[in-house]
């Protein structure tokens, strides 16, 4: 059995199976969230399996990433991480973000524009489905419980091993449509 989850201060937009938005102090049961200090760890252990140290520069990068509420790009990332350590170089954040991914402590989105967005990985439900407003850019997470049952069934039909999967959806807003303002726009 699980321990409950701990209170989580940040989430985007993150929607349970029900389609209802999840609060981010009231998790549902199937999302459960990892705390700053859990992801810190997890981060260090990784860095020193590769052979990498945790410095300064690393913790300011991870602890602008884990403070952030949306989605954000590297060059938002920089000037985050640099408002904590003003040494964070930008090839040090370029050199982070692969790690960071790669260790399942930050989700890439890509929107099919010219830049990749980050989100940091809370919860131990790494199945979600993003939907992109394309009037606004705005990335909007939905659990997608069904899409690891789906990847391996097919896949395993076709004699294949899923290695990742991801489900987007590309989508106007009805609002700016229909009133000329986008509520989700910043």
């Amino acid at each position: 059995m699980h321990a409950p989850p701990e209170p989580c201060k940040r989430v985007d937009r993150v929607f349970s199976p029900s389609d209802e938005p999840v609060d981010s102090h009231r998790a549902p049961t199937d999302i459960f969230h990892v705390s700053n200090d859990a992801a810190r760890e997890k981060f260090k252990n990784y860095l020193a399996s590769k052979g990498l140290r945790m410095t300064n520069q690393r913790l300011a990068i991870f602890e602008a990433a884990f403070a952030r509420k949306d989605h954000f790009t590297a060059e938002e990332l920089l000037d985050h991480a640099r408002a904590i350590d003003d040494s964070v170089s930008r090839a040090t954040v370029y050199r982070t973000l692969p790690i960071m991914t790669e260790s399942a402590l930050l989700r890439e989105v890509d929107i099919g524009t010219n830049l990749k967005y980050y989100l940091p990985n809370i919860s131990n439900n790494a199945q979600v489905a993003q939907v992109i407003c394309v009037d606004c850019d705005k990335i909007f997470e939905i659990s997608a419980p069904f899409m690891e049952w789906y990847g391996n069934t097919v896949s395993t039909k076709l004699g294949l091993t899923p290695v990742t999967q991801r489900l987007q959806v590309s989508a106007h807003c009805n609002a700016l449509k229909q009133s000329g303002a986008c509520k989700n726009h910043d």
